[in-house]
């Protein structure tokens, strides 16, 4: 019997996915978070799963883990001590930036500090030309007194970061040879290209610094997990989630741990791919809430968005990533009056400790779940199946405080604040569908997160969708997700040149390097010739232009007549994209990329068991709309048998999170336990 197991750490809980598919069975679990120690949570966790279900933790073949480590201590700056030696005039260049500032409109934001202070950021002698000659050769004495300084200034991490390198990568890796020869053992030496060697100097070398700032946290937090994990007699290595969805090994996690950075948010798209696409829906907008932020996403016939340009605590990320849009409003978020007397939701939140008022850990701020349980929405007695108890006074305490100064009730103030947070999500969708030329009434809403069903149907309301889908465990979704992904790693190389019937034989010189470095992962990872997938990318764009449009490659050889396939089709992307083309203008490549797969065993969906219908277990009254309460009956979902359907109101109640159907709409109960609600008219914007 094998063990599947997915763990997603959240602010406020860490949510545990266990598949054993040769009893065709899940188990969900779910504890709160332990922020200081992210892994007690995940061990504790796993522990209690293997203890309650009488598991054999030396049956466990898979354990895969996202994690916020990283982006948590970018956050709050408790990183490594990160130096940079560059090109002699350069120093200042990650201080330079763009020359842009944050917003606009906000003459007073202004950018974070920059990780590596003025004086750790050391300038030597050494520059190539844009082709690759030697202008000013490399001072590799220079380089040496670079490193003593450093030592003695006692950093963690040296980045090197040259002009031209990801293209002439050789003075690059000359000064980490000789840094490492001078500094002493403890201390990290990574080039920019290690990191991801692409052209655009400023971003790669903030890459390569954030990465550079992440190497000594992420080392001692894997030490800690893979420790704890062995202990606990799990003799699988563990599997980390990417940003860009996929896993990658604790060896690959150790060098790049830039690349995990976002993996929680990708783990949930992974998941709805998975899922939604199976129950029949191929354009989906994911709904994320958890208990900090709501994420979400498009996928576009079942397919994830892949972007490169990403924001990371403030500084800019080169790297794939699943386009995700994060907004703070999730169930632990903070309602506040500003200065202009409007209620705001988000984005502090209440965390795990000491949560919405309504735990009665000690939070005194009302937050989302407060006005959920206020409104009915929520269980007023207890969550978690029980193990959880809820103050329904402590949540009416909070929010009437807000309410006085508002000049309304507090159920009125509690109808606002769910309206304020749909409203942040609402914003947070259109720039990945209306303003990308997708109407979302065209879409149906996969709401998941401890708090995404709750904000769902009045999230639809506001775009016009009219279908709404529930998986069969929403809260644990981006755990779910973690069981799906394969092992992957992203490989690029600039080739910056006008695309012409002869440039075919460049292409093919530099599809075979990354061929090879392709086939180095693939043996270092060990696998097997039949589970290898490659998928090809070319980015191009009309010269002049500052940005690429990727379009797919064929996997072999490329010759003149793919040359001009590949720019008829770049015109044709264009415009699909941005509404025109100029197929007179010269088309320029600039990125070669590959994404090498190892493909890997999914556990399959299990089907939801016949049986009789569910009949409720409860009744409450609840306020979905307007001041009209309902005496509304409380179902258990996992007594919903397939082919039953709900009609509105009514609420479902689970273990991971509560789905609330408002008056007149209908759910139905499809054969893998998705609850698909289908929006009565009426209630449609």
């Amino acid at each position: 019997m094998q063990i599947h197991i997915g763990v997603d750490v959240g602010g406020t809980f860490t949510d545990l996915a266990v598949s054993i598919p040769d009893e065709n069975r899940q188990i969900r679990h779910k504890l709160p978070s332990t922020p200081d120690r992210p892994d007690a949570a995940i061990i504790e966790g796993i522990a209690a799963v293997l203890e309650e279900h009488g598991l054999d933790a030396g049956n466990l073949v898979r354990l895969s883990h996202g994690t916020t480590v990283g982006t948590n201590a970018l956050i709050q700056r408790r990183v490594g001590k990160v130096a940079i030696i560059t090109n002699e005039g350069f120093r200042d260049l990650l201080e330079i930036g763009r020359q842009v500032r944050p917003q606009v409109y906000d003459i007073h934001l202004d950018f974070p500090k920059p990780l590596v202070p003025r004086k750790l950021r050391l300038e030597v002698r050494g520059r190539r030309r844009a082709d690759g000659s030697v202008h000013v050769p490399l001072d590799e004495e220079g380089v040496r007194e670079a490193g003593r300084r450093l030592a003695a200034e006692g950093v963690d991490c040296v980045a090197v970061c040259f002009l031209h390198s990801y293209a002439y990568p050789e003075d690059e890796a000359r000064a980490v040879e000789i840094l490492r020869e001078v500094l002493p053992d403890g201390i990290y030496v990574q080039s920019s290209t290690e990191v991801y060697p692409e052209f655009r100097e400023y971003e790669r070398f903030s890459t390569a610094v954030l990465n550079g700032a992440l190497l000594t946290v992420v080392d001692a937090y894997l030490d800690r997990f893979t420790a704890a994990v062995s202990q606990l007699g799990v003799s699988a290595e563990p599997k980390i989630s990417q940003s860009s969805g996929g896993l990658m090994s604790v060896h690959m996690t150790r060098k790049l741990p830039i690349r995990a950075s976002l993996s929680g948010p990708a783990a949930g798209v992974i998941g709805t791919a998975h899922r939604a696409p199976a129950a029949g829906f191929g354009n989906v907008i994911t709904l994320d809430v958890g208990g900090t932020s709501a994420d979400v996403s498009v996928l576009i016939d079942g397919e994830a968005t892949e972007v490169h340009n990403r924001m990371l605590a403030g500084f800019p990320l080169r790297l794939p990533a699943l386009d995700v849009n994060a907004v703070g409003a999730g169930g632990g978020s903070i309602a506040w009056i500003d200065v202009d007397g409007l209620l705001k939701v988000g984005p502090q939140s209440a965390g795990a400790h000491p949560g919405p008022a309504c735990y009665g850990l000690g939070g005194t701020e009302a937050t989302l779940t407060d006005a959920n349980v206020l409104l009915g929405r929520l269980n007023d007695q207890a969550l978690l199946d029980g193990r959880m108890a809820i103050r329904r006074d402590l949540a009416e305490a909070a929010i009437a405080k807000l309410a006085e100064p508002l000049g309304l009730d507090v159920m009125e103030t509690a109808q606002g604040i769910i309206r304020v947070a749909c409203a942040t999500v609402v914003k947070a969708i259109r720039p990945l569908s209306v303003e990308r030329g997708y109407d979302p009434a065209e879409f149906c809403l996969f709401p998941f997160g401890g708090a995404g069903p709750l904000l769902a149907t009045e999230t639809a309301q506001d775009l016009g969708i009219g279908t709404i889908i529930v998986p069969p465990s929403p809260g644990i979704l981006c755990a779910e997700g973690l069981l799906n992904s394969d092992l992957t790693a992203d490989f690029v190389m600039t080739a910056l040149m006008p695309l012409s019937a002869n440039s075919h034989e460049t292409l093919n010189a530099v599809r075979e390097e990354l061929h090879k470095r392709v086939e180095g992962w693939f043996s270092h990872e060990a696998i097997p010739n039949d589970k290898r997938q490659l998928q090809w990318t070319a980015e191009m764009r009309y010269r002049g232009q500052n940005y690429e449009l990727a379009i797919p490659l064929a996997d072999g050889e490329i010759s003149a007549e793919d040359c001009a396939a590949l720019g008829a089709t770049f015109h044709a992307a264009h415009q699909r994209s941005y509404g025109f083309a100029s197929e007179s203008e010269t088309v320029e490549f600039v990125n070669m990329k590959v994404k090498a797969v190892g493909l890997s065993e999914k556990p399959p969906l299990p089907r939801l068991e016949e049986g009789p219908d569910a009949e409720p277990v409860a009744q409450r009254r609840t306020l979905f709309s307007g001041g009209v309460w309902h005496d509304t009956p409380v179902y258990r979902r996992d007594e919903l048998a397939p082919g039953q359907t709900l009609t509105g109101p009514a609420i479902i109640e689970q273990l991971d999170t509560t789905i609330p159907i408002f008056p007149g709409d209908r759910g139905n109960v499809d054969a893998w336990g998705n609850l698909v609600i289908t929006m009565a008219k009426e209630n449609r914007s």
